[in-house]
């Protein structure tokens, strides 16, 4: 049974400001979001991204008294979803989703896998595009992604 991707707004914000959202598609083909990620984002959606509604509401709820709602939203649905990978940025909410034993990885981990499958040939361009955002990387991140991408030994 292949991976559920449910991707978070930061994801969608930063390979958008780079113009790189079709990696997501080209990497993972069908993306999961949520109703409160898509208003966040406040762009239109490709079509190869669909949009769920969380069933259980309660679970949110208490999660969105430590993250905000389009976090909260991500890892209610990836709670409820089985065979779910979450694409979260945040530092605190990636330690919410992993105590909560949720598959997560984040937008530098989208773009190493693409290099990996072979879509990119190298991610040092697209951390380059990312430096030029708002976004910030530490450079232990790129390191840490420049390795797993086998671009630094």
């Amino acid at each position: 049974m292949p991976k559920i991707i449910i991707a978070d707004t930061s994801c969608f914000i930063i390979l958008t400001n780079i113009n790189k959202l079709d990696l997501l598609h080209q990497t993972y083909g069908q993306i999961v979001t949520t109703e409160e990620i898509a208003t966040e984002y406040n762009l239109v959606l490709p079509e190869w991204i669909e949009i769920l509604s969380v069933v259980d509401k309660n679970n949110q709820q208490i999660i969105e008294l430590q993250l905000d709602k389009g976090e909260s939203s991500a890892i209610a649905l990836a709670l409820e979803t089985p065979n779910a990978n979450i694409i979260l940025d945040d530092y605190k909410a990636r330690k919410i989703a992993k105590q909560l034993k949720l598959d997560v990885t984040g937008t530098i981990g989208v773009i190493v896998k693409a290099k990996l499958k072979g879509i990119i040939s190298s991610i040092k361009p697209i951390l380059n595009e990312i430096d030029k955002t708002n976004f910030r990387l530490s450079e232990d991140v790129k390191n840490q992604a420049l390795k797993e991408a086998g671009e630094l030994s």
